[in-house]
Parts: C-alpha cells; sequence; structure tokens
C-alpha cells in the first residue's frame, strides 16, 4: 500500500545546511539557516538563561504532562512580553515553537471560519503556505516588497486589502519580516490597520524576532496598536532565536477577541491542541518563564538581546561600507535600511550558484542573507565573494 508514495522534496535551507556541513572548506560561510549566531561564529548560551538554568528553573521534581493550554504562568509572562500593560481579553496558549502556534492558529480559525481564505505578503516564509493550505486554506497573496525600489510596496498592499471580503485572513511580520528584512513604518502600519478595521479583516501576526529590529516594546507596536483599537487578531511568538534556545521548541499562541466568550475561545483553542500534540513540552518554556519573570534575569536577557541587535547592525553597516568601496557604482542602502536577521540580495541563481561553488557561501535560492552568520573574521572575506559575482550586475 506504500508502493506509490510521492517523493518528498526536502526543506531547501535545511537541505542546504547539510550541502554546508560536508563542504570540506574550512574558510566556508553559512549565510543561509536562520540562526543568531555570535562573534565567534558560534550559537551562544544567553547568561539570562543559563543563570535560570543553574537555579534550578523546571529542572526539579518529576516529568509530568503540563495541562493542554500550557503552564499558567508561562502564558502569563508571555501575555506580558507581547501586550505589555493592554492584556485583557486576549487569551494565550503554550505551543510547540512558532511553527505551532502557526499551526494551531490555523486549524483553530479553519474550525470558526471554514470559508475564509488567508492572505500572505509576497514573498513570505516558505513554511507559511504549507502551514495554512494543509489546514484546509485558500491561500493567496498581496503585494508587499517592491523589487524596483528595495522597499515595503504600502500602495501595493492597501489597494489589494481593500478588495478582500470582510472575515478574510491576512498573514503579517510584526518586525523583521522573514525573508526580506523590510518592515512597515509605524505610519505605514497605520495606513495597514485602517483598511483591515474597516474591512472587518483578520490579522494573524507571527513574530519570531520580537527586540531583534529595533526593542522589545518598539517591535511589538503594530499587535499593541491592534489590541488599542479593539480589532481582533492572532498573534504567533517563537522564543527560539530571541533566547537561542532552538531545540527546545518554546512558543505560544494569542488570541484578542474583545467580544468572544474567553472560556470558549479557550476551550476551542485547547482542542485544536488535544487533536494534534495533545500538550507542549516543559524544559523550554520553563526557563523562559523563570528569566520573564525574575527582574533581575529580564534586566539582564533585554541587554543581552540589546548586543545581538546591535551586532547585526554592525555587520550590515561594515557589509554597506565595504561593499560600496569594492563596488561603487552600486547601491547598496537595502542593507542598512533592513532589520533582523535577514537581507533580501536579489542574487540571481546564477550569482548564488558561484557564491556556493567558487567562495563557499552560502546563500538560500532566495537570495536571503542571514547577516547574523557574519562576524569581524568573515565578513570581508564575504564581501570579496559578493563583490566577485555582482560585478556588473546590480544586486537588490
Amino acid at each position: 500500500m506504500f508502493d506509490r508514495l510521492p517523493a518528498y522534496a526536502d526543506d531547501p535551507i535545511l537541505g542546504l545546511f547539510e550541502t554546508y556541513k560536508a563542504d570540506p572548506r574550512p574558510d566556508k560561510v553559512n549565510l543561509g539557516i536562520g540562526i543568531y549566531c555570535d562573534e565567534a561564529g558560534q550559537v551562544p548560551v544567553l547568561e539570562s538563561v543559563r543563570a535560570a538554568r543553574e537555579a534550578g528553573a523546571g529542572a526539579h521534581g518529576p516529568s509530568v504532562y503540563l495541562p493542554t493550554e500550557g503552564d499558567e504562568a508561562y502564558r502569563h509572562a508571555v501575555r506580558e512580553l507581547v501586550f505589555g500593560g493592554n492584556t485583557g481579553n486576549i487569551v494565550v496558549v503554550q505551543t510547540v515553537a512558532g511553527t505551532g502556534a502557526l499551526k494551531v492558529g490555523a486549524d483553530f480559525l479553519k474550525g470558526v471560519l471554514p470559508d475564509a481564505a488567508i492572505w500572505m505578503p509576497d514573498p513570505t516564509w516558505a513554511n507559511h503556505e504549507a502551514i495554512f493550505a494543509g489546514a484546509g486554506f485558500s491561500v493567496e497573496s498581496y503585494p508587499y516588497y517592491a523589487k524596483a525600489t528595495g522597499r515595503f510596496d504600502l500602495d501595493g498592499a492597501v489597494a489589494a486589502l481593500r478588495k478582500l471580503q470582510a472575515g478574510s485572513v491576512v498573514l503579517l511580520h510584526p518586525c523583521c519580516h522573514n525573508p526580506t528584512g523590510v518592515d512597515p513604518s509605524q505610519a505605514e502600519w497605520r495606513a495597514l490597520l485602517d483598511v483591515i478595521e474597516q474591512r472587518g479583516l483578520l490579522p494573524f501576526f507571527d513574530m519570531a524576532y520580537q527586540g531583534f529590529a529595533h526593542g522589545v516594546d518598539e517591535d511589538a507596536w503594530a499587535v499593541r496598536e491592534c489590541v488599542r483599537r479593539g480589532i481582533a487578531c492572532l498573534v504567533a511568538s517563537s522564543f527560539s532565536k530571541i533566547f537561542s534556545l532552538y531545540g527546545e521548541r518554546v512558543g505560544a499562541l494569542a488570541v484578542h477577541a474583545s467580544s468572544a466568550d474567553q472560556g470558549r475561545l479557550l476551550g476551542q483553542l485547547k482542542l485544536a491542541i488535544r487533536r494534534s500534540y495533545s500538550c507542549p513540552p516543559a524544559q523550554g518554556a520553563a526557563l523562559v518563564e523563570a528569566v520573564l519573570s525574575n527582574a533581575a534575569w529580564n534586566a539582564q536577557w533585554r541587554a543581552e538581546l540589546d548586543a545581538m541587535r546591535a551586532r547585526m547592525r554592525a555587520m550590515r553597516t561594515g557589509l554597506h561600507r565595504m561593499l560600496g568601496e569594492a563596488l561603487p557604482e552600486q547601491d547598496f542602502g537595502f542593507l542598512v535600511e533592513q532589520s533582523g536577521m535577514f537581507s533580501y540580495s536579489g542574487l540571481s541563481a546564477r550569482q548564488i550558484a558561484a557564491l556556493q561553488s567558487r567562495h563557499g557561501v552560502y546563500v538560500v535560492g532566495s537570495g536571503r542573507i542571514c547577516v547574523a552568520g557574519l562576524n569581524e573574521s568573515n565578513i570581508a572575506r564575504v564581501c570579496e565573494a559578493l563583490a566577485d559575482v555582482c560585478g556588473g550586475e546590480v544586486a537588490r
């Protein structure tokens, strides 16, 4: 009965990582996979998280099942982190990372809005379409990235959203858009939310990088503005990057719905979880909750997050300066205008292949560069490689 199974196309980013690992060149550089690395090129253990772990957070007593909705203290800490002081009419459930939050949200919405379509920015994270299509949604796209300018296409996005039926779901990245690194300004966010509010659309925010663009509170501005306006919304949060807890799969799904019965809303979210993975894992969430709930560790974590953001900004600035000197006729301003871990380079397939074969510099097929993979020891070499493959062609 399994003789005619279709072939599975491996995730291109994870597949690229396997190719990178097999490359014997000692000076190879991985700018593909979305993992934050420190100046030494290593995935860091945050000192705030280390302190919580050494103090015994989540490591004492028997290992028992958490409730379906997750640990109550963790859910409260996430609510405060994401929404600040605006925490009324919000239900939070613990999930298996941000991907699990998207999946739970997709299944929940399919149950309550069976005929709705979901509209995603063009481009977006590759797994978004798979998750929502897998839940049975019709997946459509709206303009987001203007290739000619390398900036957010506000006019195109607003024009598309104005045509949507009430109840349509709109996927949004509140900060550090993946894969482009291009974020709307607050004025542009207001224009988007005006249309969403007027048309009766439902925003679904995917927030995997809170704190990597401008700061913890600044990066949640669009989410909190929705709450301030009374717009119902969903927020998927991931703590893999900002706590450097990739393997722990720590996430959450929050739903703001001022008119909903909170008990029934929680019940439907629990139903979606119960028929998927039943209940979330405990250890990573215990570490995140401990850090967020302890004033000293929280302050230390925010300082570490600031340092991570500043290092990525320094790498952007350095690469921009070096490429400007190497190729003065080309405009690389997009490097410093974009935010977060990723930069949309506009590299062609030929250039990406040349980077890999000639220089051992690995970039995903979309041309997305993970600037968190740069450091002082490899940035000059990456610049030389980019200058080599970009000579005569404008990158964006």
